[in-house]
């Protein structure tokens, strides 16, 4: 019922900048919280940002001070800007969202996007 394609990723410098953006589209009644996770190889998955409807932000403490999430509610989209980036920050990074679809607009569901590459090389 819900779709998120992400698109943005890519390799980049030491210090350098990528935005990545999620978009999403189907059934929404409502989008309740969006985030960005990540995964780098062998390692585990873990929350990056995340944008709640009443307009909180939390981020990883690996980030903070670089990486900024908005969203575009008019759009259904949201994004994920990435400055100074690190060699560290090297991973697979997904999107996510809570959705209320129309037939079940009192239970949140979960959806994921397929994923894209950024790669920071020193």
């Amino acid at each position: 019922q819900v779709q998120l394609l992400e698109s943005g990723g890519g390799r980049v410098q030491a210090g350098g900048s990528l935005r990545l953006s999620c978009v999403a589209s189907g059934s929404i009644y409502r989008i309740n919280t969006w985030a960005w996770y990540r995964q780098a190889p062998g390692e585990q998955q873990e929350l990056v940002a995340e944008s709640t409807s009443g307009g909180t932000s939390n981020y990883a403490d690996s980030v903070k001070g670089r990486f900024t999430i908005s969203r575009d509610n008019d759009q259904n989209t949201m994004y994920l800007q990435m400055d100074t980036l690190r060699p560290e920050d090297t991973a697979v990074y997904y999107c996510y969202a809570d959705v209320s679809v129309y037939g079940y607009q009192y239970n949140g569901k979960d959806y994921w996007g397929q994923g894209t590459q950024v790669t920071v090389s020193s």
